[in-house]
């Protein structure tokens, strides 16, 4: 990893999406919220990553990396390392679905005001231990 101030930009971003969410949350458009949220989560985590110099993945859930690499994790993360795998897990099993839907479901009319509320309120949550983890 060459470029040091990059985990900076990811958390910066991911602190900025929360306001988009917002937005989205106001609007009643719940299920944008859950698949934001999950992009807002990876960034977030992809940034904690970087700043402990662990290689980042290119895949959506770092949750396995988290886990392969606790031993040189902050101890606020190790305190929460299965609520923030969860969330990981989670958001990213919802990812596709929220945004596409499927032939049999429709993501307005399947997600709720309740999923949007978990999902807004965990990307909060993985954001601000994200941040305190790098050190920001």
């Amino acid at each position: 990893m060459k470029n040091e101030e990059l985990y900076k930009d990811y958390l910066l971003r991911a602190e900025g999406r929360l306001k988009a969410l917002d937005t989205l949350f106001n609007e009643s458009l719940w299920a944008d919220v859950v698949r934001e949220s999950q992009e807002v989560v990876e960034l977030a985590l992809k940034g904690l990553l970087r700043a402990m110099h662990i290689e980042v993945p290119r895949i959506h859930d770092v949750s396995a990396v988290l886990e392969q690499n606790k031993l040189k994790l902050p101890e606020a993360i190790m305190q929460n390392l299965e609520k923030i795998s969860d969330i990981s897990q989670q958001l990213r099993r919802d990812r596709e679905l929220a945004f596409y839907g499927s032939e049999d479901l429709t993501p307005h009319s399947f997600y709720k005001r309740k999923h949007a509320e978990i999902a807004r309120d965990s990307a909060r949550f993985i954001v601000e231990v994200s941040k305190n983890g790098a050190g920001l």
